[in-house]
């Protein structure tokens, strides 16, 4: 009897075992995706400084000889990095900058200021910034200056006291350079210029805009002070190597904790890179934009259907990322709207056709549908006119109507000339994944003239 007994206890001392080797397991296999999709995720959206340059050594070449010279010999320099969006302008700064303060003598030396032109929008604004970021607000309390150039100045003058000898070189960085350019008299720009041009204080000016013809928007005395170095990114490689960078942003680095795992992971992305249904959804894509920042969407959307139970990334994961990469925005809002704000749209997608793209006004608009209601409306109440007004200015409020012209106080709203900005294919495409749309409504939507 005890024998039994103690086979019992020794049983479940076993099944208890078992059930605590299954939790740990499960909870180790938590923390691994937990760590795949907070790794990838960084890579992805925040643009990681771990990860690779792909195509623009030389510019980065170029670039970090620049900075070390400003921050080691105390040159003063200026330059533009010219590219389009997603070309990967603020990431070989970032690398270069990274780089750059990793230097014994640069890291404890070297102050940075970064500007961006949506947000300082004017001179007042970018100095305040300039003086939080280099902590001088103190030194400056409530100092009065008879301009922008002589704030400036005293700030750069100030960084020169203490016990270093020689003042800090100081990095700006200008982000969406371009619209610093449209600010009054260019102010900023001519200072800064100004003062890499002198022998005072080691500056670098880094301008980054998207506009090839930046040196025309400015104004003669700030281009004459401007060195003329300019970085270009053209996104200049081809397909084979966009499959390339594909497998290499997908992979894991070889100092993830779990080793089988990774393994298993890379040997993944590789076999994704090598399949034809993914080659072809990589086509497309790069066929549309084939910038990076392109790339990492489509690959954060597939890396979000990663799970314990979906554990890798598949062909349908990425076929379906890219369907979604692909949605027509204005599409999907067609989706969401009433069947009497479906029908306004249809009234005036025929009048296009009628009227050859001209624009029309809201009575236009309310007169044919209404000899929509009257002929072939079995399914439609009739609205109230003011009801159809309200409908059809929530259509403007989402943009999908645009008005021709400002809206002034004594106009009639009726009468007011406005335009569609939804051509027929999206109209026809956002109907087909509209649901419990009524059949009259298809039918005046797919018939080719209006409704006489």
């Amino acid at each position: 009897m005890l024998e039994i007994l103690l086979s019992h206890i020794s049983g479940f001392e076993l099944v208890e075992m078992s059930n605590r080797k299954t939790k740990s397991n499960s909870r180790m296999h938590a923390e691994c995706f937990s760590q795949v999709q907070r790794i990838l995720r960084e890579r992805f959206c925040h643009q990681s400084l771990q990860s690779n340059l792909f195509g623009v050594e030389v510019q980065y070449k170029h670039l970090i000889e620049l900075l070390k010279r400003t921050a080691i010999y105390g040159e003063s320099n200026s330059i533009l990095i010219v590219g389009p969006r997603g070309s990967g302008k603020t990431m070989l700064l970032n690398h270069a900058l990274k780089e750059l303060m990793e230097i014994g003598q640069v890291s404890d030396n070297v102050l940075q200021v970064h500007l961006n032109g949506l947000l300082q929008i004017n001179d007042k604004i970018a100095l305040k910034e300039i003086t939080r970021q280099l902590n001088l607000e103190n030194v400056v309390g409530d100092k009065v200056f008879g301009s922008f150039a002589e704030n400036l100045s005293f700030l750069l003058e100030a960084l020169k006291k203490g016990d270093r000898t020689s003042s800090c070189p100081v990095i700006f960085t200008l982000d969406e350079f371009d619209l610093f350019a449209h600010q009054k008299n260019q102010t900023l720009l001519y200072n800064l210029f100004d003062i890499s041009q002198s022998a005072q204080t080691p500056v670098a000016v880094i301008g980054l805009t998207c506009r090839l013809d930046i040196l025309e928007l400015l104004e003669k005395r700030v281009k004459s002070r401007f060195s003329h170095r300019q970085i270009h990114l053209m996104n200049s490689f081809g397909f084979p190597q966009y499959v390339k960078i594909f497998k290499e942003q997908l992979s894991l680095p070889a100092e993830f904790p779990d080793k089988a795992f990774v393994e298993r992971w890379n040997e993944n992305a590789h076999c994704l890179s090598e399949d034809s249904t993914v080659r072809e959804v990589l086509q497309k894509h790069f066929n549309v934009n084939k910038n990076l920042r392109s790339l990492h969407m489509l690959l954060t959307l597939a890396l979000s259907q990663v799970t314990a139970s979906h554990p890798l990334i598949t062909s349908a994961d990425l076929m379906e990322a890219q369907r979604l990469c692909s949605l027509d925005s204005k599409e999907n809002i067609v989706h969401g709207l009433s069947v009497l704000e479906i029908c306004l749209i249809i009234a005036m997608k025929h009048l296009n056709d009628i009227y050859e793209e001209e624009p029309f006004n809201f009575q236009m608009v309310y007169n044919e549908f209404q000899k929509f209601i009257q002929r072939k409306a079995h399914s439609i109440y009739n609205f109230e006119k003011p009801v159809v007004m309200k409908a059809f200015e929530h259509l403007q409020q989402l943009e999908l109507v645009k008005p021709m012209e400002r809206t002034s106080v004594n106009s009639q709203r009726e009468y007011q000339l406005v335009k569609l900005l939804l051509d027929n294919t999206q109209i026809m495409n956002a109907l087909q994944k509209y649901s419990n749309c009524p059949t009259d409504v298809r039918q005046w939507a797919a018939s080719s003239l209006s409704w006489l």
